[in-house]
């Protein structure tokens, strides 16, 4: 068997397009593993990914040039093989750029309000990375089709079965990879494999042009001994580049990893902070803690709408996260099921794992039904109502978020909201600006028109927000709500309350700052997230390094009207509610942020 392979015709094609295939396959094998580490790293926003994609084509296309100069000066099938032999190196660099490299560059990428210098930045970062390896890629494609070629024949006719050959082992590759390799042995192991495969063309390239076994057995074995070194001088993916992303070298020693994992869609990091706190985070960014203005915010979500609703009894949770805007509803004995929809299913059980006693087990609770799918996908085929749907999905600048925002989308949820039904949507005043955030604002408040705001503060400034609709006018008994809370069914409610700092029902109603026809003025000429356009996906990449969140919460709650319209209720309810939404805390400097 050895001998028939080592006695392959000069002639034959069949090496040239298992080369050829198994370069296709590496090729958008690695940059569907790259661009997973590099998003998280640089922040997954379109304009990353498109950095990463266009630095991809150009290393492509220069290596094709360089590739069709250099088939007519040397044996193209030899230097088809070396070429691929080269990738073993350039593979094994990137890995080791991305997880020693690029963490230790030292620039201003985290502070800089220069959106154009932040991206430079990352052009840079991507260049160093992965441009070597995408040279010997492009110089694959033109060195096979020399290879293969033969005189006085249709040189479209070979050109075509190599494109075909390298175009179906790409195709082959970046579905192993993203849908296979990943989620099974985990980045470096899906590097390693990679790596050897490269390794493995080469060799098939090479050796059937060397004239002696010994040659041939030489070369095999050096080329395989240093594939080897390589693929196992390969490193994990660090947790903490999973947790902080582009803050790994600014977080370093202040938290320990304390789970990791790589799922199908997400990678998922939880750490727990020197000052004991539990951080979830998903693909390189933080996305729930147990941080008390975290906590806060994520029991918001679920409290707002469970107890100003009157008889909710089917919930639906857009994102699961540490499960604890989910929790909430486990509280509430009225409610009778409920639905998150999750599109990683690595995340429900890590985050009940670390979160358990915040988040009340809600992935245990026989109530709860959890759905893996994509949140457009489930509310867009599913047939069932709910009386509340809580939203806590990734931020808007991720790439791909701004569905979530969308129009179209907000319509869909209104759709499969029951009558007196109400969505909440979490929305930060960090890392955006106001561009965004009134982008954001405009495009529910077209949807639902009776829409009101509520913030959550931090230290008293502003930070994030709570968005919630409904089809009728919001009316607030204060009187129902008051005695509904004090009864005896909802002590596990109010204990919920107490441990976020709000202690009555006022205090959590206080944090009210507006309803849609207040901000009105304030959103004029907003532009209006659609499917069609997506607006948002570019406008918060625009915005991530922005420190506006207390001057945006000032700005909505200077246009702010009394809610007479609103919360009504006896004499004394009523003038407790307004003497306590009407004491405005002072804005203080929360610059020590560590997410």
């Amino acid at each position: 068997m050895r001998q028939m392979f080592f006695r392959i015709s000069a002639e034959s094609r069949w090496p040239v397009y298992a080369m050829i295939a198994l370069s296709g396959a590496t090729a958008l094998g690695a940059e569907v593993v790259w661009t997973r580490l590099l998003s998280m790293l640089l922040l997954g926003t379109v304009y990353v990914f498109s950095i990463i994609l266009a630095v991809f084509l150009m290393g492509l296309a220069i290596g094709s040039v360089a590739g069709s100069r250099l088939m007519r000066r040397v044996n193209p099938r030899k230097a088809l093989g070396w070429c691929q032999l080269c990738l073993v190196l350039g593979i094994a660099w990137t890995a080791y750029a991305i997880v020693h490299s690029l963490p230790r560059w030292s620039d201003d990428v985290l502070t800089t309000h220069n959106v154009w210098r932040m991206y430079w930045l990352d052009l840079k970062r991507s260049f160093w990375a992965i441009f070597p390896a995408t040279l010997f890629w492009g110089a694959s494609f033109p060195l096979a089709c020399a290879s293969a070629a033969k005189r006085e024949e249709d040189s479209g006719k070979i050109a075509g079965r190599i494109y075909a050959a390298n175009t179906l082992g790409g195709v082959v590759g970046a579905l192993c990879v993203s849908l296979l390799l990943i989620p099974w042995i985990g980045s470096q192991q899906t590097q390693r494999v990679l790596l050897m495969a490269a390794a493995a063309s080469g060799l098939l390239g090479i050796t059937y042009t060397l004239r002696t076994g010994a040659a041939r057995a030489l070369a095999t074995v050096s080329s395989l001994v240093v594939a080897a070194l390589l693929a196992w001088s390969l490193s994990p993916v660090p947790g903490d580049l999973i947790a902080f992303g582009r803050r790994m070298g600014v977080n370093a020693g202040s938290s320990k990893t304390l789970y990791k994992a790589e799922g199908r869609n997400s990678s998922v990091a939880i750490s727990r902070w020197n000052n004991g706190a539990i951080y979830v985070s998903v693909n390189g960014h933080v996305e729930a803690t147990t941080e008390p203005y975290d906590m806060r915010l994520q029991r918001m979500v679920g409290h707002l709408p469970a107890l100003l609703h009157p008889d909710a009894q089917s919930v639906l949770g857009i994102g699961f996260g540490a499960g604890v805007s989910a929790g909430t509803f486990t509280l509430y004995r009225n409610v009778q099921k409920i639905t998150i929809c999750e599109i990683e299913p690595v995340i429900p059980p890590a985050s009940t794992r670390f979160f358990g006693a915040e988040d009340y087990d809600v992935a245990l609770n026989p109530r709860t039904h959890i759905v893996f799918d994509d949140a457009r996908h489930y509310l867009f085929t599913t047939q069932e109502k709910f009386d509340i749907i809580a939203s806590d999905p990734l931020d808007v600048f991720i790439k791909g978020t701004a569905a979530l925002y969308s129009k179209e989308y907000f319509e869909t949820v209104k759709r499969h909201l029951n009558p007196g039904g109400m969505f909440t949507l979490y929305v930060p005043l960090y890392e955006t600006d106001e561009t965004t955030i009134k982008s954001e604002l405009a495009t529910f408040f077209e949807v639902f028109p009776n829409a009101t705001v509520w913030a959550n503060l931090r230290q008293g400034a502003g930070y994030d927000m709570v968005l919630m609709g409904q089809m009728e006018p919001l009316e607030v008994n204060l009187d129902e709500v008051l005695q509904r809370l004090d009864r005896p069914d909802y002590a596990a409610v109010r204990q919920s309350l107490r441990n976020v700092d709000f202690n009555s029902a006022f205090d959590m109603l206080a944090t009210y700052i507006g309803s849609a026809a207040d901000l009105k003025p304030w959103i004029q000429g907003a532009q209006i997230n659609t499917d069609g356009n997506l607006r948002l996906s570019y406008l918060a990449g625009w915005g991530i390094n922005s420190e506006v969140a207390d001057h945006i919460y000032r700005q909505m709650l200077a246009h702010r009207h009394l809610p007479v319209t609103i919360f009504f209720g006896s004499t004394d309810h009523l003038k407790t509610f307004l003497a306590e939404l009407q004491s405005l805390p002072a804005a203080v400097d929360d610059s020590e942020d560590p997410d």
